[in-house]
């Protein structure tokens, strides 16, 4: 080979480099360029925070409604009263199909810290949609006939839900990670949490949680703002307010078992595995960081792994009001296990004591930047994270972004630290426990729970303190 023809090569290489670089460099900052719409945000006289996007051209009206408190709430024992509180909302199936005749729909759902109502219909039907609202939220139907049918529906569900062994990890690895913690229970209830919850309990929970001064109101679409201010104050107007917010705290959780925890499921050809270590509030300002790092130790466990790539696994950092979870996941071969959980710990602990390359970085960050983009092209999805800031205290949307492009090697190195480094974590593994117990035997201690499903965690009520 000439010297010329290398050269030439060489240069090519450079130039697909620099193109390569400037192409990333675009792509990060287009978040921040694009023109996006803001709210006009008011507040009704009994604290109901509203925040509103007029679009003209639309025939339609999008209403998100966030009561900022969920399951973090649920008493001790009776997880999923807040998802029964939701149930209780627009519990008859006519009030869903009168949307529907509306061209819209009816969504309510809840989770840790949240209920969320999505409403969506004709514009032209904006006042008897808030009406529909008001009737849900001030006249809540719990009666015991109600309570008794949303009661069973649930349980029915979770009993269909709860046999299946990627649920069964999820919520195995949160109770070993968290215990009683809030985080450590199911949000959606169990059959026994939830056969203990009676009306009296959705009755306290709407008491104490379903006010106007602890929730937000998003309303996208063609009614103009002085309309839908009319209609608000005439409609949710009396929603009586209260006098006091329950806030979010709680005696934090002692640290988890270290032992990988078999639940055993005979004959199982595979197994699901989950390692996990307690991981960063929404609100933290290393939070981003954590998002790019669950995106790294997805690419490195599978590069270690390949085989990875032939199954369902996940890497996820599960951010909440509280400090929530770093969580790894895979359905493996039962010969897999220890090696895929194995591997799953050198990831963590390789990110806690290296730094990522430039390459690796850019290519997470592009990652979540073009998920963010996504959000922010679709009305119902931008509703949602402004509804996110509200819930979590977040900065705005272009200083998350900011944050986001300003994240160097040495930043992710020193969140991985934080959450990785001398850090109990927990490990579950379900499947044939005559095999997992052997193979993991040899990486450390094992705990063998001869069931289908999780041990249930402690049922001591952790305190809510009054502010």
């Amino acid at each position: 080979m000439s010297k010329h023809t290398l050269s030439r090569r060489t240069a090519g290489s450079g130039l697909k480099a620099l193109f390569l670089s400037l192409l990333l460099a675009a792509t990060s900052a287009s978040a921040l360029s694009q023109t996006r719409p803001e709210p006009r945000r008011e507040e009704l006289l009994n604290g109901l925070r509203v925040q509103m996007w007029h679009r003209p051209a639309d025939s339609n009206i999008l209403l998100k409604l966030r009561i900022h408190s969920g399951a973090i709430f649920d008493l001790s024992g009776k997880a999923g009263t807040m998802a029964l509180l939701s149930d209780a909302l627009f519990p008859d199936p006519a009030t869903r199909e009168y949307f529907e005749e509306l061209g819209g729909r009816v969504e309510v759902s809840s989770d840790y810290d949240a209920l969320n109502v999505t409403l969506t219909g004709r514009a032209t039907e904006f006042e008897r949609i808030i009406e529909l609202l008001r009737t849900a939220l001030v006249s809540t139907p719990l009666t015991v006939d109600t309570v008794n049918a949303l009661r069973d529906a649930r349980i029915k569900l979770s009993r269909e839900m709860g046999i299946s062994p990627a649920v069964v990890a999820d919520r195995a690895i949160a109770a070993r990670l968290f215990g009683d913690y809030p985080y450590g229970r199911a949000s959606t209830g169990t059959p026994d949490t939830l056969a203990r919850i009676d009306r009296p309990d959705l009755m306290l929970a709407r008491e104490r949680f379903l006010n106007p001064n602890n929730a937000t109101l998003v309303l996208v679409g063609g009614v103009d703002e002085k309309r839908a201010l009319r209609a608000l104050r005439q409609l949710l107007g009396y929603w009586r307010r209260s006098d006091t917010i329950v806030p979010a705290t709680f005696r934090q959780p002692e640290a988890p078992d270290a032992r990988t925890l078999i639940i055993d499921l005979p004959g199982a050809p595979t197994a699901e595995i989950r390692l996990a270590a307690r991981g960063l509030a929404r609100s933290d300002t290393d939070a981003v960081a954590a998002q790019l790092l669950a995106l790294l130790a997805r690419d490195r466990w599978q590069a270690m792994m390949p085989e990875l790539a032939k199954t369902a696994f996940f890497v996820r950092h599960e951010a909440h009001v509280l400090p929530g979870a770093f969580v790894l996941g895979a359905a493996v071969d039962t010969a897999q296990a220890a090696k895929a959980l194995t591997a799953a710990r050198s990831v963590l602990k390789t990110l806690a004591t290296t730094a990522p390359t430039p390459a690796e970085l850019e290519k997470a960050r592009n990652e979540a930047l073009a998920v963010f983009n996504k959000q922010l092209d679709d009305p119902a999805t931008l509703a949602n994270l402004w509804l996110d800031i509200e819930t979590f205290k977040l900065a705005s949307i272009d200083d998350q972004l900011r944050s986001l492009n300003r994240l160097t090697p040495a930043d992710l190195q020193r969140v991985a630290a934080r959450l990785f480094r001398d850090t109990p974590m927990a490990a579950v593994a379900i499947g044939s426990a005559a095999q997992l117990s052997t193979d993991l035997q040899q990486t450390g201690k094992v705990e063998i729970f001869n069931s289908p499903a999780p041990p249930e965690p402690k049922t001591a009520t952790p305190p809510i303190k009054a502010p």
